[in-house]
């Protein structure tokens, strides 16, 4: 039986994404990610809140992002979609449910540049150089001098991803070289000049001054921020000169690379602290130092020449993590598009083979962004939650696609599937409640907004109302699911406004029942075999987003799988 392939009227595109970008630039582009802004700061917030046992948060983190990591991969190979992360949860569960995915990672990316940028003026502002240019306000915001470097910036890493999806990699290649290099230094520096085993036992309250809890609450005050972005080579993969071998292994070797690098780094920050900052408490560590919790262990162990790479660094990780986030939000506007969610603009492709109407999108966005809105640091919570929403919806979607697409290639598949699938599932759950019950809400009413947006286009395109993939069953676990665990947030122990109703631990075993529940009702709502079929092939044969053979051959007069 051949499967139907509905081709919209009046769409299509002149140029298709050009698979351009090898293993290398894959690896680049989700190492790069990785290490950001997260680095420099993210090892002290840990501290402040778990003290040496916030090298138990690293490990635990590392843990729960390495089984997301590899369920990424597994798709990534499977399924070489430019942004791949709202494309899964849509061959799975219907337009719908791509576009709740897809809306909150275009949130989470969106952001991130700016963010980056921000904190680069931050940095910046701090040198004595640039004492005599005002460029940051007081309360952290940007000036008006300020806001025209943030322009400026996020118009170099405009004009770069416009350039092709080759210039984008391979720019960041140099950059991630850099990026690498500069804390696997400090690592080294530090253990060797200043290290003090006692500070693991014999500070303020010993190991872990604040219990189980400061472990937990210590996860999204930096740490899961820190080593998110693994999944960047997926939402790339539409552009990878060879998918099936190069995506999981890019995914894969950068999540490990750099969950090593990050806990690396906080046995190196611990053991470098003044015993006498954090005999009486853990709240200030490091002591005096407006640079940085880094750059002010290496004034105090004399190693000036590593304070200044570390203050150059302090502008370029950041600036190379805003350059890969302008193209993947780009990407994932470009995947919301391809389903009617939003402006068919945004799909169309560049002689240079790149979205070129979402890549100005995000620009102008990310200038949005710039206006004067919380730091660094209490953004994080947010675009931590904001990921783990996205993550979230991988696990529910492979065990959904193998069940339902048996007969696709898998070049890697996840070990023990049985398993770490649904643990994926419950480990972005328990990051979404550890970020606590203010995150929550605050992105549940953002994917709301989303959602109206979802409805408004769904009433104008008479294209998307006849569509089979709007299927309304298979996606309605999504919601039950996000007021689940935003209850849970409010009668659990994390956030502002949280009840504080949940014991410990106990309410860590609510988080996993109901996720495991959600997890099973989920993937047994799954569309029906031939509609993911034609999900799949419709974006081979209406887009060219994946040049690849995507189901078993099929008998007919038509089979679009042999057209890409």
């Amino acid at each position: 039986m051949a499967s139907e392939v509905v081709v919209r009227p009046g769409e299509g595109r002149l140029h298709a994404l050009k698979r351009v970008v090898g293993f290398w630039g894959l690896l680049f582009v989700s190492l790069g990610s990785i290490i950001g802004s997260g680095w420099l700061l993210g090892a002290l917030g840990a501290a402040q809140t778990a003290g040496p046992a916030s090298i138990i948060s690293w490990l635990l983190a590392a843990v729960l992002l390495v089984v997301l990591a590899l369920i990424h991969a597994d798709l990534g190979a499977a399924y070489p979609v430019a942004g791949g992360t709202a494309r899964y949860p849509h061959y799975a569960f219907g337009a719908l449910a791509g576009f709740t995915a897809g809306w909150a990672g275009y949130l989470q990316a969106v952001t991130i540049a700016p963010i980056e940028v921000e904190g680069s003026i931050t940095y910046l502002a701090s040198a004595p150089w640039a004492s005599g240019i005002k460029m940051v306000n007081p309360d952290s915001t940007l000036t008006p001098i300020g806001l025209l470097i943030a322009v400026l910036s996020l118009a170099l890493f405009t004009v770069i991803n416009l350039l092709g999806a080759k210039w984008l990699s391979d720019s960041n290649i140099i950059l991630v070289i850099w990026k690498t290099a500069v804390p696997v230094l400090t690592i080294v520096v530090l253990i060797i000049l200043t290290f003090h085993p006692g500070n693991f036992s014999q500070g303020a309250g010993g190991f872990a001054p604040n219990g189980i809890h400061g472990i937990f609450a210590a996860l999204p005050l930096g740490v899961v921020f820190a080593l998110q972005g693994f999944e960047q080579a997926a939402q790339m993969a539409g552009e990878a000169r060879n998918p099936k071998k190069d995506v999981a292994r890019a995914i894969i070797i950068a999540m490990f690379v750099g969950a090593a690098i990050y806990i690396l780094l906080e046995v190196a920050f611990i053991g470098a602290l003044n015993p006498g900052d954090i005999a009486h408490d853990w709240k200030n560590p490091v002591g005096a130092g407006s640079f940085g919790p880094y750059y002010a262990l290496a004034i105090a162990a004399g190693a000036g020449w590593l304070a200044t790479v570390l203050l150059i660094d302090a502008v370029i990780s950041p600036a190379g993590t805003g350059l890969v986030y302008v193209g993947t939000s780009a990407r994932i506007s470009y995947a919301l598009g391809e389903d009617d969610a939003l402006p068919g603009s945004l799909t169309k492709v560049s002689k240079r083979g790149v979205p070129f109407g979402s890549i100005l999108l995000s620009f102008v966005v990310g200038m949005i962004a710039l206006l004067p809105f919380p730091s660094w640091q209490s953004l994080v919570g947010l675009v931590t939650d904001a990921t783990a929403i996205m993550y979230a919806f991988a696990p529910v979607s492979l065990g959904a696609l193998v069940r339902q697409h048996s007969g696709r290639d898998h070049p890697y598949r996840v070990p023990w599937p049985s398993i770490l699938t649904p643990f994926g599932f419950v480990a972005a759950n328990l990051i979404i409640y550890w970020s606590g019950f203010e995150a929550i809400w605050k992105l549940l009413t953002a994917i709301l907004l989303g959602r109206i947006i979802f409805e408004i286009a769904l009433r104008r395109s008479k294209s998307l109302q006849q569509r089979r993939d709007i299927d309304w069953r298979a996606a309605s676990w999504i919601w039950p699911w996000l007021i689940g665990i935003l209850v849970i947030g409010l009668l659990g122990r994390y956030g502002s406004g949280s009840l504080n109703v949940l014991p410990e631990w106990i309410d860590i075993l609510f988080v996993v029942v109901f996720s495991l529940i959600m997890f099973y009702y989920a993937v047994s709502l799954a569309m029906k075999p031939d509609d993911i079929a034609a999900a799949v092939e419709e974006d081979e044969f209406e887009f060219g987003s994946i040049d690849l053979p995507l189901t078993p051959k099929v008998t007919g007069t038509s089979n679009p799988s042999d057209e890409g």
